[in-house]
């Protein structure tokens, strides 16, 4: 008889901001600290944040989505921070393949939550080059 015995362990989230930026069509993912994410909590899609609030002064960005722990992704419909199965015929969370295809799929709230491991923005404000330091992308 073989016993085995398995050890917990906790594991560390790793939050990642992808940043794209429309004028050059580049994008950059970094990662962000769970202090900062913090500050992140609440904040809904298509509202705009304050750069200084994930560490690039000056900026202004806004956020577009995002998914959470298990790849779910936010859907701008669903309003609060919960996970939820609904009926989708479009993106995100679904692309059909057929004319009026729909299904039955789950997706995460429109807001940002401690379940949330990655979030997306796109720059709407860049700060004056002489000023601040500029992302390089």
């Amino acid at each position: 008889m073989i016993i085995r015995t398995f050890r917990r362990t906790r594991k560390v989230v790793e939050y990642k901001a992808v940043i794209s930026d429309p004028e050059t069509g580049k994008t950059r993912q970094i990662g962000i600290e769970g202090d900062k994410i913090g500050r992140l909590f609440g904040i809904k899609i298509s509202e705009e944040i304050e750069g200084t609030t994930i560490g690039f002064p000056g900026y202004k960005f806004v956020l577009t989505g995002g998914s959470d722990k298990d790849g779910f992704p936010m859907k701008p419909d669903v309003h609060g921070a919960i996970r939820k199965r609904i009926l989708l015929s479009s993106a995100p969370g679904f692309h059909p393949k057929r004319p009026g295809q729909r299904k039955r799929r789950t997706v995460r709230g429109n807001m940002i939550s401690d379940e949330i491991v990655q979030i997306n923005l796109k720059v709407t404000e860049k700060p004056e080059k002489e000023d601040m330091q500029i992302i390089e992308f």
